[in-house]
């Protein structure tokens, strides 16, 4: 395991070194309750079908890297795109990523793309979230309740210093009511390298708008629904996700071919 500073705080990372030349780093931007060990194997595999390097770190407050300096804002999601994913990339000199983001990570990712769209090669979002839904609230009031009466405390321990800190954060930011009215689609059109949006039928935080939202607003999307899934595809259909993702490398290997790299 390592470390980056990034704003004098030392963030946990771990990076997978490329087996193939000239394709795009794979930087791992994992879900609210996540953590770079969350991941599990799951960045490994995918270097290792695509050839691509990869980065997989913990956001503060995440794993083991820093406790978050403040309480979140409803513009969280905002500043990790905007602020820190961009000085973590120039702090580590990398250069057009393919983002690989999952829930919060995907909404990340999407806000990073948008802003930043000819430093972004590609992008994979696995239950991302673009507005708030009916659906997503109550998940995560029964989750409060889980929470509470379960091992989940223990399980998600297994990944973060403070895993109270970490589900309160994500809980009760979600729930509260200045989030309500949380909405980047007006972002979307903005997005010009491809994107792959990935999500399962049975996801318990969001229906398929939450993807489809997408392909109706940027230009280059490739919409994955996968049967017997829920909110985590890298996990329930992981070789269903590994071939999405490898198709879309060999897709941008491709265009820098086309283009004399």
């Amino acid at each position: 395991m390592s470390e980056v500073v990034v704003a004098g705080q030392a963030l946990e990372c771990r990076f997978i070194a490329a087996s193939r030349a000239q394709r795009p780093t794979l930087v791992f931007l994992h879900e609210a309750l996540g953590s770079l060990s969350a991941w599990r194997d799951f960045p490994a595999r995918v270097a290792q079908a695509t050839g691509c390097g990869a980065l997989v770190w913990s956001r503060p407050g995440h794993g083991h890297s820093p406790p978050l300096p403040l309480p979140r804002t409803p513009r969280y999601l905002h500043d990790e795109a905007l602020v820190r994913l961009p000085a973590l990339l120039a702090a580590l000199a990398i250069a057009r990523p393919l983002l690989v983001g999952h829930s919060d990570g995907g909404s990340i990712a999407l806000l990073h793309a948008a802003a930043t769209p000819q430093d972004v090669a590609g992008v994979v979002v696995l239950a991302p979230h673009e507005f708030v839904e009916a659906k997503a609230l109550a998940g995560i009031r029964r989750a409060g309740e889980l929470f509470a009466c379960s091992d989940w405390r223990r399980r998600l321990a297994r990944h973060h210093r403070d895993a109270e800190a970490v589900f309160r954060s994500w809980h009760d930011t979600w729930l509260a009511p200045e989030f309500a009215d949380w909405d980047i689609t007006g972002c979307l059109p903005a997005i010009r390298c491809p994107l792959l949006a990935i999500q399962g039928e049975d996801d318990e935080y969001a229906t398929m708008r939450q993807i489809e939202c997408i392909a109706d607003a940027a230009s280059d999307v490739t919409l994955l629904k996968l049967a017997r899934c829920g909110h985590s595809p890298q996990r329930d259909q992981p070789e269903a996700v590994i071939e999405a993702i490898v198709l879309l490398v060999e897709r941008l290997d491709r265009s820098l071919a086309g283009c004399g790299r």
